[in-house]
């Protein structure tokens, strides 16, 4: 049965709090009542309510109207609705806890996140204990992240298979089921390589095995999960940044460009259907780029 906003008790329950007793304006109430419809909607497949929705679901649901291109300014918007809805469930005693609490808003008036220095990126990997299994684990994650610059939903939907380490390269599924080949460095064969020789011992479940990086539970790592521990070692690591696995896939970019790596190079191996996008994605060196035209513009060339 398709959602029915008219139907939903919770829902009329939202809107007469708006009204009644945060006495907020038409305007603002019917945006965050079209912000609860849209979490609904993204729910629905799932067969969960906004009002029973965990962390996770709600990192997806920001993921997804994110990849739709929706603009940062209103995805921020959305996620105010949202959050001022979970607000309600708590003094409502529908839920005790805000699953929104650790999700960040998008940076209005900036695109790009923060770009980690590669002594910052060694640093987090060191911060990696290799004495066990989950710390072999997490280096594997910190050197793909990094060193091929996926993204955090393909890092967690990689399968072993795909993965042909003596050529030094992996196979993903990106955005709209597109199929590329990603380069892998020599350090991240290494490390999945030694990954991969304590694997057996996360005992796979059924169904689960296919997926190349799994939880002490055997099961396959969840976006969450790989937010908390590329977190977690830039704790350890005394990196004080903002950072998410997303902040990995831009210093992997922008360290590839800075390095004298063509564009469109970048661009394969990014995912990015349009050059444009890797474009915006990426902050161009303006020290480089101007001795380049400097040195290569006819107009220079001539007084040399």
């Amino acid at each position: 049965m398709a959602y029915d906003p008219a139907s939903d008790l919770t829902r009329r329950r939202f809107d007469a709090f708006m009204l009644l007793e945060r006495n907020l304006s038409e305007n603002t109430r019917i945006a965050y009542l079209a912000d609860f419809d849209r979490l609904a909607r993204w729910l629905e497949p799932l067969g969960i309510h906004p009002s029973e929705a965990s962390e996770e679901n709600l990192l997806d649901f920001v993921s997804g109207i994110h990849d739709l291109g929706v603009a940062a300014r209103t995805q921020a918007r959305v996620l105010s609705g949202t959050r001022a809805f979970y607000r309600f469930c708590r003094l409502e005693g529908i839920r005790n806890d805000d699953p929104t609490t650790n999700i960040d808003s998008p940076r209005i008036g900036r695109q790009l996140p923060d770009v980690l220095g590669v002594e910052e990126v060694d640093a987090m990997i060191r911060a990696a204990d290799c004495s066990d299994m989950l710390g072999l684990r997490n280096r594997a994650i910190m050197e793909i992240l990094y060193g091929s610059g996926l993204r955090v939903s393909e890092l967690c939907s990689l399968e072993a298979a795909r993965m042909f380490l003596d050529d030094e390269v992996l196979t993903v599924t990106g955005k709209g089921s597109k199929e590329r080949m990603v380069p892998m460095s020599a350090t991240a064969v290494d490390a999945v390589r030694a990954y991969l020789d304590v694997r057996a011992d996360f005992k796979p479940k059924s169904g689960e095995d296919a997926f190349l990086f799994l939880n002490r539970r055997g099961r396959r790592l969840t976006r969450v999960m790989v937010f908390y521990i590329v977190r977690g070692l830039a704790e350890a690591a005394g990196v004080i940044k903002t950072i998410s696995p997303h902040t990995l896939r831009h210093s992997f970019a922008t360290h590839l460009l800075e390095g004298g790596a063509n564009l469109r190079a970048i661009q394969q191996m990014l995912g990015h259907e349009s050059i444009s996008t890797t474009e915006i994605y990426l902050h161009l060196d303006n020290t480089r780029l101007r001795e380049e035209i400097l040195s290569f513009h006819p107009r220079n060339m001539q007084k040399s």
